[in-house]
């Protein structure tokens, strides 16, 4: 019986072994993917506080461009 616990013993070791890598990797790519959960959140938050300047200048950039035009069609 001796042997028989021994041989148990040493694959129960290297199952616990094998087990090791699979849990660590599960554990870096559960903290990857929670880091890029909330990155995305944080992102879409400031995406939507975030005033849009961009509107604001080409409203000015069309009036200023219509204006352009307006003045060389006047002086023909």
């Amino acid at each position: 019986m001796n042997k028989i616990d021994e041989v148990l013993e040493i694959l129960r070791k290297r199952e616990r072994e094998s087990e090791s890598p699979k849990n660590v990797l599960l554990w870096v790519l559960a903290i990857v993917g929670a880091v890029a959960a909330v990155a995305g959140i944080a992102y879409a938050v400031y995406r939507i506080v975030t005033p849009d300047y961009l509107e604001d200048f080409e409203d000015d950039f069309d009036d200023d461009f219509d204006d352009y035009f307006e003045d060389e069609d006047e002086e023909k």
